[in-house]
């Protein structure tokens, strides 16, 4: 057992937080290189902390030791969702998922396909129409949006168009909650982005509690007929489920993909992701190892422990870095590098090394359900169109926080592919 690499500084002083925020994939990085060790410690959020940026740490974190290593209950999230899957600890945590997790496979997923098809279809069919180039990931957000909202609350943009907007406003003021200073301050003309997120949240909980009660179809109906622990849990659950998160980690991946497959040198690639349903999960597993729409998640150390031979005190943070692990040198071979083909050779079998929505216990539970919306959407991408950038020379940088995508707005232009072509694909 050894020693964290690094230092975790003296208090406030040494709280490396913003230079964490400013860049973390640079931030990592660099003490990857200074401490040779893919495990190290710095003061994060005021609190020594150990940064995970291996496959083995990160497993030991999220899996073998997930009941040593416990959410944070002062964290952001619990104050913007509550008491949730998500922010609970121990039994209450277990017994949420096992309510929970039946409306996410199944029935109630074979149920939703139908309208996840529908919505693909209505929010991807225009792309090739304009004249001009799309800014992708504020298109693949509006398609994100119209899936959660019509599969967890039953409002629909075509049916519903003034509530659904009401409603995506009031999402997106919340999720800047998340984003900003957690700091309550309200004084004439101007309100702190916290203040007017948990304003926001206020009302969304009215129509979600409104919903609970008289709506008994689909998703809310279901789910307010679950054995729950009190009245409040189905409407902080939904609050979850349809918040700006699932929207902008599908626009994230979605935008991702795109990029990936972009121009005429990926047309071979497009062309076999299309016919062979091996090979497109492949390109998904992919993607998600090199651009996880979140950049990690973090814990507390409930007692003395390890992680990665390294000794991890009682109290200590510890913060998965999603990036970093994805490209652990030992697990995955050229890792900087776009390879589908691993997911057949020598990664094969091995996605549970992936961390893009958590792992082990307390990974998302609806991961499935991301799953379908992702390939649906990309399969409907790859059947009728090819695309390429425009312009064809743009700055791709990303920034991964609070969400990754390319720090500049990525600009696509897509050509309707012939149909006949596309309906030849059908009979695969």
């Amino acid at each position: 057992m050894s020693k964290l690499p690094g230092n975790a500084g003296v208090s406030l002083l040494g709280d490396k937080s913003l230079e964490f925020y400013r860049d973390p994939v640079s931030f990592c990085q660099q003490r990857i290189e200074k401490h040779r060790s893919r495990v190290f410690q710095c003061r994060l959020l005021n609190r020594p902390t150990a940064f995970i940026c291996s496959v083995r740490g990160m497993r030991e974190l999220l899996c073998e030791k997930s009941n040593l290593f416990l959410k944070d209950p002062t964290d952001l999230m619990t104050n913007m969702y509550g008491d949730t899957v998500v922010t609970t600890n121990g039994e209450e945590a277990c017994l949420l998922r096992l309510s929970l997790t039946s409306l996410f496979t199944g029935s109630c997923l074979k149920s939703s396909s139908d309208y996840i098809t529908s919505v693909c279809e209505h929010c991807l069919k225009d792309l090739s129409l304009s004249d001009q180039s799309e800014c992708v990931y504020t298109a693949f957000k509006t398609l994100g949006t119209e899936l959660v909202l019509g599969l967890f609350l039953n409002v629909r943009a075509e049916e519903q168009p003034e509530l659904f907007q009401e409603i995506s406003q009031l999402c997106t003021q919340h999720w800047h909650g998340l984003i900003s200073a957690p700091v309550n301050v309200k004084v004439p003309l101007w309100s702190s982005g916290f203040s007017t997120a948990l304003e926001a949240r206020d009302k969304l909980m009215e129509i979600i509690k409104d919903k609970l009660e008289n709506d008994t179809q689909g998703f809310v109906g279901t789910l307010g007929s679950l054995p729950l622990p009190d009245s409040s849990c189905a409407s902080q659950h939904l609050l979850l489920f349809i918040s700006a998160l699932i929207p902008k980690a599908l626009a994230s991946l979605l935008t991702s993909f795109t990029l990936a497959l972009s121009g005429n040198e990926q047309e071979e690639t497009r062309r076999r992701a299309l016919t062979d349903a091996g090979y497109l999960k492949g390109v998904l597993l992919e993607v998600q190892r090199l651009w996880p729409p979140f950049i990690g998640g973090r814990r507390i150390a409930d007692q003395d422990s390890t992680l990665a031979g390294f000794h991890v005190p009682k109290g200590h943070g510890a913060i998965y870095i999603s990036q970093s692990v994805h490209r652990d040198p030992e697990v995955f071979e050229q890792p900087d590098n776009f390879l589908p083909e691993r997911w057949s050779g020598r990664n094969a079998g091995q996605e549970h090394f992936l961390c893009s929505f958590g792992s082990g216990p307390r990974n998302c539970i609806g991961v499935k359900l991301t799953d379908v919306f992702l390939k649906e959407a990309c399969m409907y991408l790859l059947k009728h169109y090819d695309w390429c950038l425009e312009p064809p020379s743009q700055d791709l940088e990303y920034k991964w926080l609070p969400v990754s995508r390319p720090a500049n707005p990525l600009t696509i232009s897509f050509t309707r592919l012939d149909p006949t072509r596309s309906d030849r694909s059908d009979t695969r």
